[in-house]
């Protein structure tokens, strides 16, 4: 198999030769450029440059010969920028900040900064759903977004034969609505003001919208796998009651999904959604998830073996092949190992398994364990 009919292959929930592996696929299964550069070090890869792909997780553009390598076998796609704007960091002494094409404020601190955290929202003032409205986002459908794309995925195929998932046009829609509010106001609009709770997500999930079904019908024939984020739950349990999730979320969920089945009805959607959502994986396959990252296994109610036992049927794992939090980073390399092989076993049968690590990879993790991960799935993740 290739890497394409491979992936493929799992996501139809049937076994390939071996088991899918991902780094840096998507947006949240990359690899921080801290541990990247160790990594190329450990590699002896000591002439390569290190540059970041995704500027807000810090994540490194992954070179050819580390996918070629690795056996890595999703490619990523992203979007271009709006004609309308361009990235400006500015030096402010202690931070460097920006502010994005949406007009939200970012800052990463200049010394051990490893993120950019939020630092302004541009919601975070209004007082009415009329000046939600009203605010002017980039153009979803400026051709600049798309320029080249189409050429860029023919030939990635050409040459690499990986599946390729496209990236969405930002974080999910309710992400992007915590971030235009503000976390702690848009909780308060969630419980005692539904009319402009409901403003923000329309504004949020219309324009990814516009911008799925454009970019499906310029340069879809080539995707594979559509991604697509927003985060529902803790490390205990949800971040908002399950009949809130219902209410507001799961039909624009469905609306979202079924607009880009409307242009093409082949490709899977990717769905990240990190912590303890056991409670809603359920709905969310109702809505048409089909695979779901990070399968957050250090999470409430997130074993391996029982996911795959009660879900398994109708949904990939794309990830959860081993613990960030306390394995991966600071366990020994024999612990990743064990990690790594359990994973495997409960996950792996039947297919409907995307080998990667629970989220990116962070800047905290040894080179040595990142190969101890890889060296046991290329032994143990044949079928």
């Amino acid at each position: 198999m290739n890497s394409r009919e491979r992936v493929l292959t799992a996501l139809k929930h049937q076994e390939p030769d071996r088991i899918p592996f991902d780094l840096g696929g998507t947006v949240t299964t990359g690899i921080h450029h801290i541990t990247y550069r160790n990594l190329l070090d450990y590699l002896g890869y000591h002439n390569l440059e290190v540059n970041v792909i995704e500027i807000i997780q810090q994540l490194a553009d992954i070179h050819d010969v580390i996918f070629e390598r690795l056996k890595v076998d999703v490619l990523p796609v992203y979007g271009g920028l709006p004609s309308e704007w361009n990235l400006e960091i500015k030096d402010d002494g202690n931070r460097t900040t920006f502010i994005d094409q949406w007009g939200i404020g970012w800052q990463k601190p200049k010394e051990n900064g490893l993120y950019y955290d939020l630092k302004s929202h541009p919601f975070a003032d209004m007082e009415t759903p009329q000046e939600v409205e009203k605010y002017k986002f980039p153009n979803p459908e400026d051709p600049a977004r798309f320029e080249g794309k189409k050429e860029e995925t023919l030939k990635l195929h050409e040459k690499t034969g990986a599946a390729l998932a496209l990236a969405g046009i930002s974080a999910g829609f309710l992400e992007m609505a915590y971030w235009l509010r503000g976390y702690e106001q848009l909780f308060m609009d969630m419980a005692s003001d539904h009319k402009m709770f409901e403003a923000i997500l329309e504004k949020t999930v219309e324009h990814k919208i516009k911008y799925w079904q454009k970019a499906l019908r310029l340069f879809g024939e080539e995707i594979d796998v559509v991604v697509e984020a927003d985060d529902f739950a803790s490390q205990n349990g949800m971040i908002m009651s399950p009949d809130t999730y219902r209410k507001f979320i799961k039909p624009r969920q469905k609306r979202l999904f079924d607009a880009i089945k409307e242009v093409k009805e082949d490709v899977f959607i990717f769905y990240h959604s990190c912590g303890a959502v056991s409670d809603i994986i359920p709905d969310m396959i109702e809505v048409g998830v089909e695979a779901l990252n990070p399968v957050q296994v250090s999470a409430a109610n997130m074993d391996s073996k029982k996911l795959k036992k009660e879900f398994g049927k109708d949904i990939t794992f794309w990830g959860g092949a081993v613990d960030t939090q306390n394995v991966l980073n600071s366990g020994t390399p024999e612990e990743v190992r064990e990690e790594v092989k359990r994973r495997i076993d409960d996950f792996a049968p039947g297919g409907g398994f995307i080998f990667s690590p629970v989220h990116n990879v962070q800047a905290d993790v040894p080179p040595e364990n990142y190969m101890a991960m890889w060296e046991t799935w290329n032994e143990y993740g044949k079928y």
